[in-house]
């Protein structure tokens, strides 16, 4: 069964940054044969693709986080980073991570349970 454990959210001011990470663990191929995505979910709004990164290193980005944010993976520790710099008070939701299907929003395993990112002065 996948795991998938967020972490390294928190309360920022903005024009900070917080540094998130996704931990994967069981899943049935190595992890390499996944393309990895970070999504978010503000309060009252459907969840959204922040950025993804393919199997072979290839980045997407939504275009409100061109720029500020960057994706990184560690395929020796089966890892998902996003970097968030510049932090606005509209980036204030909760992020998750999982494997992208295809872009929007077609992902392949169960949610986990996301880290919250809070902007706020």
């Amino acid at each position: 069964q996948v795991q998938l454990v967020e972490s390294g959210g928190g309360l920022v001011q903005p024009g900070e940054s917080l540094r998130l990470s996704c931990a994967v663990s069981g899943t049935k191929n190595i992890f390499t044969a996944y393309d990895m995505g970070w999504y978010r979910q503000a309060p009252g709004k459907q969840r959204e693709l922040v950025a993804s990164v393919t199997r072979g290193g290839s980045t997407y980005y939504s275009d409100s986080m061109k720029g500020r944010f960057t994706i990184s993976r560690d395929n020796a520790e089966n890892v998902v980073h996003l970097q968030m710099n510049s932090l606005k008070p509209e980036d204030t939701a909760v992020y998750y991570c999982n494997s992208v299907v295809s872009i929007p929003l077609q992902v392949r395993w169960p949610w986990g349970q996301g880290t919250q990112a809070t902007v706020s002065s």
